[in-house]
């Protein structure tokens, strides 16, 4: 049986999450000292404590979901002799799975993700950009339905296909505005907007994108111990070069979520562990393939089951 581990993105944080995970295992406290080292300022006082807006502002929400989703995996593996055959990580989520496969150190990792949340949030200026999601439609009505809308001074597209009939689009906020609308006449069941602040994964990211490239000459980048699944393509990814190139494209394309957990499946892994905060990534695979097994270890008692309740 071949093990996959996946990591959330950025919307699973909250205040107070892992406080029951930090009272059993070291190695929780332990990540966030790391992280906060390298970010100069207690990210675990922000985690227990708050303030909630400024843990939501996405330059602090993204090393907080990296750390979190680290330290359960270090957790998971205190207790237990894992192998992953492969993982891969939702967005921001990749970065966590390159760190759990020792491709980055977790302060590099914090440190990149502050940055790539600060960049992110600068590239648009808030109010101009906006994502929703599209629920009940074919993805390729989606697609065509926002070409059609989408123009060279507004950008509206898809960029996050999650799971059959789950859609995220994104982009200038009157064109998402149209494309919602637009939606909605075509049957989708619901199309509705997310409360970011800012269009992700759309070439109006393309600034970040510029200021990462820069940022990864900066840190050292290793061969993973196990492969991690690219966003941008569905690829399996072993190169350090080519895991920093696809990093880089990320950032302004969409992240293919349907063909990561389909890539994995390729690799023969048939059961998973979400590591991290909150169990989004397992409702996203019980829409795609409900028959195979798939659970969030944040509780102590599913880091102390390991595999055996799968």
């Amino acid at each position: 049986m071949g093990l996959g581990v996946v990591f959330p993105g950025q919307g699973s944080q909250r205040v107070g999450m892992l406080a029951e995970a930090s009272a059993e295992f070291e190695s929780v406290k332990d990540s966030f000292s790391e992280a906060s080292d390298a970010l100069g300022y207690d990210l675990w006082a922000l985690v227990s404590n708050g303030p909630e807006d400024q843990l939501s502002l996405t330059e602090f929400t993204q090393p907080a979901i990296l750390t979190a989703s680290v330290a359960l995996y270090r957790a998971l593996t205190e207790r237990h002799a894992i192998s992953p055959a492969a993982g891969a990580g939702h967005s921001l989520g990749e970065y966590s799975a390159l760190v759990a496969a020792g491709v980055l150190t977790l302060g590099d990792g914090a440190s990149l993700v502050s940055k790539r949340g600060a960049a992110m949030q600068k590239a648009v200026p808030v109010g101009e950009g906006a994502m929703a999601v599209v629920l009940g439609l074919e993805d390729s009505n989606v697609v065509d339905i926002c070409a059609d809308i989408s123009t060279a001074d507004a950008f509206v597209g898809g960029v996050n296909f999650n799971a059959p009939g789950q859609v995220v689009i994104a982009g200038a906020t009157g064109a998402v505005d149209k494309a919602v609308d637009a939606l909605k006449e075509a049957g989708a069941r619901r199309a509705m907007p997310l409360p970011v602040s800012a269009p992700f994964h759309t070439p109006l990211m393309q600034p970040a994108a510029d200021v990462m490239a820069e940022a990864f000459e900066a840190v050292a980048w290793h061969a993973p111990s196990f492969p991690v699944v690219s966003n941008v393509d569905g690829s399996l990814q072993v190169s350090p070069d080519l895991i920093k190139a696809s990093l880089v494209k990320q950032i302004s394309s969409p992240v293919l979520w349907t063909a990561c957990m389909n890539t994995l499946k390729q690799q023969g892994c048939d059961q998973f562990l979400e590591c991290g905060p909150g169990n989004v990534l397992c409702g996203l695979s019980k829409r795609i393939d409900k028959t195979v097994p798939i659970k969030s270890i944040e509780a102590v008692a599913s880091i102390e089951a390991g595999l055996s309740d799968l």
